[in-house]
C-alpha cells in the first residue's frame, strides 16, 4: 500500500524525521492516501499538521536543501519542492483546521480526499486509516462526492479543485455535486489568485488538459478564472480555419498538450512531429510556481489568440484580418497572469511565445524555407522560448486546420519547422548541441536528403543506437542511417 517509490519513500522518512524533531504531529491526506488505495504512486505529498505550515516548510526547506513557495495566503499553506530535477518530489503542508485530525477530516472538501493516516506509521507500513466520511468506498467506485452541502460555501476555491481532482484521479463528479458547483460558481471569484492560479496550473498540468478547461466552462467556472475567454466566443476567423476563436483557443491547448505528453490523435501527425533529442525532458524541466515548460506552453496555448476579438477587423472584400493581435494579447496576457499571480518567469514566458507565436512561419516565403540568417535572428530575439515557441507555432497551425488537415499540409509545416530546429545555433538547440555521432547537417549533406522530419527521425535512431552501444563511430552512424533510408525503416 506504499504510494512512494524508494528516492521519494526516502525523502518523505527525512520530512516525518524533520516534522518529529519540531514536535509537530503530522498526517498524510489527499492524494497520498488515495494513490495509496488505488495502489499507484506519486511524488506529491500532501501532510496536515498541527502548528505553522509555512514554519515547518521552512525547516524542511532547509533540511532537503529545497525551496518553499507559499501557496496560500488566505491560510497558513505551503509548498515545499525537493528532489532533483529528474526525480521532483513535491510536498504540500497545511495547518490542521480546528482542535484535531478528526474535525480536520469533517471539513474537508471531498470525501475521497477526507482520509488520513499518522505519516509515522504510513512510513512504517502500518496505514491507520482514519475514514469517517466513507471516502475509501468512493476511491473504490472512482466517484468525487461533496463532503458536505457547506463544502463550496466554506472555501470556494473547491469549486475549481473538483475539476483538478478529476483531471488527476480520472474520477466522475457526482451529480448532486455538479449541481452545487453550477449554484455556487460565481463564488469562485471570492477566492484569493494564488490558490486560482495554482488550481489552474495543476489542470493544465493533467493529461487531456483541454478535457479539463472544457469541464470547467460546463461548470461555468472558465469564465470567472479567465473572463477574457468569453470574448473569444463566436468570433468567426478565415476560412483557413475550421474553429471560431474560443474553439482555435481550446484546440490549441489539446494539440499542444498532445506535443508534450507525445501522444497524438492522427497517426500522421505523430510520425511527421519534429523533434530534438530529449525533448521529453526538456519539456518536463521546471519553469515557474513549479510547473514545466510543457505546463507554460499549454497555458500560452489557451491564450495565444485572446486578443483577436480586439484586433478583428473585415475588408470590403470579406476577409476577416486580425492586425497586431499578436503584440496586443501579449498585453491582455499579461494582465490576465498578473492578475492571477503567475511567476515573473512564467509571465515573460508566456508574453514572448505569444508575440512570436507566428513567426516561424513568417520567416520565409511560400514553399521556401528560412535562411540560416533568418534563423539565428531568431534563436536570438526569442532566447529561452525559442524552442517553446516552434511547438506553440505547431500547435496553433494544427488547431487552425482541425479535422480538415491532410498529411500534406503537415509535411509542409513539419518542413519548416525541423529546417529551423537543423540550422539552429548549436548553443541553443538541444538537437544540435548534443556531443552526438552525427549533427542534422551530416545527416543532410552525406545522405543528400532535405532537412524535414525525416532528419529528425534519424538523429533519433542514431542517438538511440548510440546510447545503446550500438554504434560508436561516424561512420558506422552514417550506416545506420542509409540503412534505415533504404530500407523504408525511417519513413519517408
Amino acid at each position: 500500500m506504499n504510494p512512494f517509490e524508494d528516492k521519494t519513500h526516502n525523502i518523505v522518512t527525512h520530512v516525518a524525521k524533520v516534522l518529529r524533531s519540531l514536535g509537530v504531529d503530522s498526517y498524510l491526506v489527499g492524494g497520498s492516501v488515495r494513490d495509496a488505495l488505488l495502489g499507484k504512486t506519486t511524488r506529491d505529498v500532501d501532510i496536515v499538521l498541527r502548528g505553522s505550515a509555512n514554519d515547518a516548510g521552512d525547516a524542511l526547506a532547509e533540511s532537503l536543501n529545497g525551496h518553499k513557495i507559499r501557496i496560500d495566503f488566505e491560510r497558513d499553506a505551503a509548498r515545499v519542492i525537493a528532489g532533483s530535477r529528474d526525480h521532483r518530489v513535491i510536498i504540500d503542508l497545511l495547518s490542521l483546521s480546528g482542535d484535531d485530525v478528526l474535525t480536520d477530516i469533517r471539513r474537508r472538501d471531498f470525501t475521497v480526499n477526507a482520509i488520513a493516516a499518522p505519516l509515522d506509521s504510513a512510513i512504517a507500513g502500518a496505514w491507520d486509516l482514519i475514514d469517517p466520511l466513507g471516502g475509501a468506498q468512493d476511491i473504490e467506485s472512482r466517484t468525487i462526492r461533496a463532503a458536505s452541502e457547506s463544502v463550496f460555501s466554506n472555501d470556494s476555491i473547491r469549486l475549481l479543485r473538483a475539476v483538478r481532482l478529476s483531471a488527476v484521479t480520472g474520477f466522475s463528479i457526482e451529480s448532486q455535486t455538479i449541481s452545487l458547483i453550477r449554484r455556487h460558481a460565481p463564488s469562485l471569484a471570492e477566492s484569493s489568485p494564488e490558490r486560482i492560479r495554482e488550481e489552474l496550473l495543476r489542470i493544465l498540468d493533467a493529461n487531456n488538459a483541454a478535457r479539463w478547461v472544457k469541464l470547467m466552462d460546463d461548470l461555468n467556472l472558465l469564465s470567472i478564472v479567465i473572463p477574457e475567454l468569453d470574448g473569444a466566443r463566436g468570433i468567426e476567423q478565415p476560412k483557413e480555419h475550421y474553429y471560431d476563436v474560443f474553439g482555435h483557443l481550446v484546440a490549441a491547448l489539446d494539440h499542444a498538450d498532445q506535443i508534450v505528453s507525445n501522444r497524438y490523435e492522427y497517426d500522421f501527425v505523430r510520425e511527421m512531429m519534429p523533434t530534438f533529442h530529449r525533448m521529453d525532458a526538456y519539456f518536463n524541466r521546471d519553469a515557474s510556481d513549479g510547473y514545466s515548460r510543457g505546463t507554460i506552453l499549454k497555458l500560452t496555448a489557451l491564450l495565444h489568440d485572446i486578443a483577436k476579438p480586439h484586433t478583428k477587423t473585415i475588408e470590403p472584400s470579406g476577409r476577416i484580418r486580425f492586425f497586431g493581435h499578436s503584440e496586443k494579447g501579449e498585453e491582455l496576457a499579461e494582465d490576465i497572469l498578473t492578475r492571477l499571480r503567475v511567476g515573473g518567469n512564467g509571465v515573460s514566458m508566456v508574453k514572448g511565445m505569444i508575440r512570436h507565436h507566428l513567426r516561424p512561419r513568417q520567416m520565409a516565403n511560400r514553399d521556401e524555407l528560412p535562411t540560416q540568417r533568418a534563423v539565428h535572428r531568431y534563436f536570438r530575439d526569442l532566447g529561452d522560448v525559442a524552442l517553446d515557441t516552434l511547438y506553440l507555432n505547431m500547435a496553433d497551425f494544427l488547431a487552425a486546420r482541425g479535422p480538415l488537415l491532410t498529411p500534406d499540409e503537415m509535411r509542409i509545416q513539419s518542413r519548416v519547422i525541423s529546417h529551423i530546429l537543423v540550422v539552429g545555433p548549436q548553443k541553443q538547440t538541444p538537437a544540435a548541441s548534443q556531443k552526438g555521432l552525427l549533427t542534422g547537417h551530416d545527416i543532410m549533406n552525406e545522405l543528400q536528403i532535405e532537412s524535414g522530419p525525416l532528419v529528425g527521425r534519424l538523429l533519433k535512431s542514431v542517438a538511440q543506437a548510440e546510447a545503446q552501444g550500438r554504434v560508436s563511430t561516424r561512420e558506422e552512424a552514417l550506416k545506420l542511417a542509409r540503412a534505415k533510408i533504404e530500407t523504408g525503416v525511417a519513413g519517408g
